[in-house]
């Protein structure tokens, strides 16, 4: 099987031992994207709105230098500090998978996420 590194400046680097993606065949794996500034590193906001809204940016950064879009996520793992935040983020989820074949998804409420964050998002995508 073929795989490709996929890696972006518009999406934070890795701050660790693995890739932004790995494009297997025709199927894009996209690690956890954390809401970090690609240009600065920087935890982007305070609340879960805009954490959600700058992991979706990265995400959406990493798809495109695949070639794809969200139309092309087929799997999608939610990961929340606090899961009273679940109804927030799913609204802003919403907003980016609109199609008539949503992408599975699993969302899980976790003790604690890299840097202190309150999300991180990782994705399946298919060509």
């Amino acid at each position: 099987m073929n795989k490709i590194k996929i890696n972006t400046p518009n999406a934070p680097a890795a701050i660790g031992p693995y890739s932004q993606a790995v494009l297997a065949g025709d199927t894009l794996y996209i690690s956890g994207q954390i809401p970090l500034d690609p240009a600065t590193g920087e935890i982007v906001g305070d609340s879960i709105e805009e954490q959600t809204e700058q992991v979706f940016k990265n995400l959406g950064a990493i798809l495109a230098e695949a070639g794809m879009t969200f139309d092309n996520v087929v799997k999608a793992t939610v990961l929340l500090f606090n899961i009273s935040d679940f109804a927030a983020v799913n609204a802003i989820y919403g907003q980016y998978f609109t199609g008539d074949i949503l992408p599975a998804r699993a969302a899980y409420a976790v003790d604690a996420l890299p840097r202190g964050v309150k999300v991180e998002i990782e994705m399946i995508a298919v060509k």
